[in-house]
């Protein structure tokens, strides 16, 4: 099976339309992210992870399934890049493929060796 881990909100500040809908209302840019997340693996068949930090939303660490993608959103003092490492690590076990979109380019060297691949959130996601 493959894997699309996203850095939520590195891919909403990377992705014009949605760094323009997030000056306006940061939830609209994330549902449409969402969204959009949720047509590639309908289209791709890649299972999606869409992970956000927690200081952009209140509250405890939170789990959901919405279109048929998982969603995350990190505990209070854990960034999406530190949850982004464990899932990959979990993830690229030998027998599965994982991508993790983010252009946070320390990021993408960790995750090069926690095994996964890097998509840049500038680069398109196919």
């Amino acid at each position: 099976m493959e894997w699309l881990i996203v850095d939520g909100y590195n891919m909403i500040g990377a992705w014009p339309e949605l760094a323009e809908l997030k000056q306006v209302d940061l939830a609209s840019a994330r549902d449409r992210l969402i969204e959009w997340m949720a047509e590639y693996q309908a289209f791709t068949g890649i299972k999606v992870i869409v992970v956000f930090d927690a200081p952009h939303v209140q509250g405890m660490e939170r789990k959901m399934k919405h279109f048929g993608i998982e969603i995350l959103f990190t505990r209070e003092n854990e960034t999406a890049d530190e949850r982004i490492e464990k899932l990959a690590s979990q993830l690229a076990d030998g027998k599965e493929k994982v991508y993790v979109a983010t252009s946070d380019f320390t990021e993408q060297w960790v995750i090069f060796g926690r095994g996964a691949y890097r998509k840049s959130a500038r680069e398109p996601v196919s």
